[in-house]
């Protein structure tokens, strides 16, 4: 389970790192190609989300690593179930109403989910 657990929560860190940095730094006229819907969104929030998505991909990999606080680990996997239960909605909601890339985040947060409860 150790191995499963790092090969789908460190593929998920990653996207998220990536993800999120892209947020955190990019103007919205860079992100609007990738992500229709930040026009829709203030840009302070995009940041937030990006800072956000930076942190919970620390989250799943950092305290696994280091035996510090590992319950942290299923949190952040929580965490990135509930934001992509938003971004479902905010998808629907919009004019954007692609949401395959969401359902598979959704999915493999769940597995990371119980990958980190089993392993923890």
């Amino acid at each position: 389970m150790n191995i499963a657990y790092w090969i789908v929560a460190g593929t998920l860190a990653l996207f998220y790192l990536y993800a999120g940095t892209l947020k955190a730094v990019h103007s919205r006229d860079r992100l609007r190609p990738m992500m229709a819907w930040v026009d829709r969104v203030p840009l302070p929030a995009v940041r937030a989300l990006g800072a956000i998505e930076i942190l919970g991909a620390t989250g799943l990999v950092l305290p696994p690593l280091t035996g510090i606080a590992p319950w942290l680990a299923p949190a952040a996997a929580i965490g990135f179930l509930l934001l992509q239960a938003g971004a479902i909605v905010v998808h629907l909601t919009g004019e954007d109403r692609r949401t395959a890339l969401n359902l598979v985040l959704v999915a493999t947060s769940a597995v990371t989910i119980w990958l980190a409860t089993v392993w923890w």
